[in-house]
């Protein structure tokens, strides 16, 4: 298992911390001094990614920060994205703000649960969605991306049976895609998984020309009424290229903001949840990183992700297996945002 190394009992804390300190200044002080680069993923509050060296999605924000000089990883995401980005680099110091910024996908999927999920079905092939631990990346055969899956799965041979984990929803998208009878893993995200099918069609109804854009997170409630499903950059890239100025998302809200910055002249409507409001669309684990967090994991150098060599290489050669079977153009780094 990976670890999490916290911070030492004399560390810096939150509660001595000056409130007048200037934690731009501070923050690019400490990126200087040590040789750091930090990653935000587009689900960061809006203050992390403007002050990031990088923005994207978490498997490019791992290869960019490989591809640098820089000694230390500084990912503002959740812990199997800073996992991602120590498995590839692992020779730099990798931190993340809060120990405690999670996933319901990583946490549905326990190591030894899916060990012993695997062991029962010994000749199924299993292709395991990124967001998910160490541990479940070192007992997968291929790992894939939202934006890579059905390239990947459809080179599978056709005889072969697939288990696939740990989200069910994109999972049961792939079957449907790809054609492929697939065993699914029972996990969510539960940010996707809260999007209301019966307010999503309120709010069409009141934006009839605006495009939904879905993540394949979402349930198939939601997917079902999608004019666009896919990654986040994918969902991205649709919005901002597309004709049309208002658009409906269905993913996590805070990448309007990065839309926003692309498109200001566009308008973009978060999905509603049960209540008709679009508080689904916060996921608690990424909103646990803040600036002050942000200052003091640098200052300290923890929160800290180590894990033995064994796993690293194991976890390694799952997420290189779909780099060899991922498209041309997405097998070479992409410098993000």
């Amino acid at each position: 298992m990976s670890t999490v190394v916290l911070p030492e009992p004399t560390a810096q804390k939150l509660s001595s911390l000056d409130p007048a300190l200037d934690l731009w200044a501070e923050i690019d002080r400490l990126r200087r001094e040590k040789n750091a680069v930090i990653l935000a993923h587009y689900y960061q509050d809006p203050e992390i990614q403007d002050l990031a060296d990088f923005v994207g999605d978490s498997l490019d924000l791992s290869r960019a920060a490989a591809a640098t000089d820089a000694d230390m990883i500084v990912f503002c995401g959740v812990r199997f994205m800073a996992e991602v980005a120590k498995i590839l680099s692992p020779g730099k110091k990798v931190v993340l703000p809060d120990a405690e910024a999670g996933c319901s996908l990583e946490e549905a999927c326990p190591p030894d649960a899916f060990a012993a999920f695997r062991a029962e079905h010994p000749d199924h092939v299993a292709i395991t969605y990124i967001n998910c631990s160490a541990g479940v990346k070192a007992h997968s055969d291929i790992i894939v991306t939202s934006s890579n899956a059905e390239y990947i799965i459809n080179q599978i041979p056709k005889d072969k049976p697939i288990l696939f984990a740990p989200d069910r929803h994109l999972g049961g998208w792939l079957a449907q895609k790809t054609g492929r009878d697939m065993l699914l893993w029972d996990g969510v995200c539960i940010v996707h998984d809260q999007f209301s099918e019966r307010e999503l069609i309120k709010l069409k109804s009141q934006h009839p020309n605006a495009p939904i854009a879905a993540h394949p997170e979402c349930h198939g409630g939601i997917l079902q009424h999608a004019d666009h499903v896919g990654s986040t950059r994918s969902i991205l890239d649709y919005v901002v290229n597309g004709p049309e100025q208002e658009f409906i998302i269905a993913t996590e809200q805070h990448i309007m903001h990065e839309m926003q910055k692309q498109a200001p002249q566009k308008t973009f409507i978060a999905a509603p949840g049960n209540d008709g409001s679009c508080n689904c669309a916060n996921c608690p684990f990424m909103e646990m990183n803040t600036l002050e967090k942000l200052y003091l994991s640098m200052i300290n150098e923890s929160p800290r992700i180590e894990m033995p060599e064994d796993l690293r290489i194991r976890a390694l050669g799952s997420l290189e297996k779909m780099l060899e079977m991922s498209p041309p153009v997405a097998r070479a780094p992409q410098a993000a945002e």
